[in-house]
């Protein structure tokens, strides 16, 4: 009888160590490599629909690796007074490129951009944020990228709140989880 209980003793042992390390293991990808983040506004629709999860990798911003205008990433609101703390946006340039909104159009380094992914046409924001400065054409800092929301008539964005620092990146996004009939790549 005693060598019984010591085999169940052990096995409910081993069960919790495998959960415990199983737990620790994915608390680590989830804070290091990828996480679900649960979109909350239409700023990202065609691409990206209110309620929309999308998992974010954070690897290469880890490795310091720079984002790419087109990346859709994930960052820490500059405006810290928001009701939204992670904003989802479209990297549109990066430092040292030129932004300029000609004719609803988005001009970078004097190119327009061919997005057709886009909602709306892209015009100056009528309000800014407290303490932002942006005036057009805009170059982005050092350190820094602009972002807008791929729903431009319903987006607030670079337009409103200036440039982001990279600091405030979080994760890249990869690709839709949630819902189930529209799981993919975020494009």
């Amino acid at each position: 009888m005693q060598t019984h209980q010591m085999s169940v003793i052990r096995g409910i042992v081993e069960w919790i160590a495998i959960f415990l390390v199983t737990f620790a293991l994915m608390m680590l990808v989830r804070f290091f490599v990828i996480e679900p983040y649960v979109v909350p506004t239409g700023s990202m629709e065609p691409t990206i629909q209110i309620g929309d999860t999308i998992m974010g990798q954070k690897v290469t911003l880890e490795l310091g690796i720079d984002v790419a205008p087109g990346d859709i990433v994930v960052f820490r609101n500059p405006q810290a007074d928001s009701e939204h703390d992670i904003l989802v946006k479209r990297v549109i340039a990066t430092a040292g490129q030129t932004v300029d909104l000609e004719g609803g159009q988005v001009v970078v380094d004097g190119e327009p951009l061919d997005e057709s992914y886009t909602q709306g046409e892209s015009w100056p924001l009528a309000t800014q944020a407290p303490g932002a400065d942006v005036s057009f054409p805009f170059t982005v800092p050092e350190g820094c990228i602009w972002v807008m929301g791929d729903n431009r008539e319903d987006s607030a964005d670079s337009r409103y709140f200036g440039a982001v620092p990279r600091e405030n990146l979080v994760a890249v996004a990869l690709f839709r989880l949630w819902p189930l009939d529209r799981i993919g790549p975020v494009v």
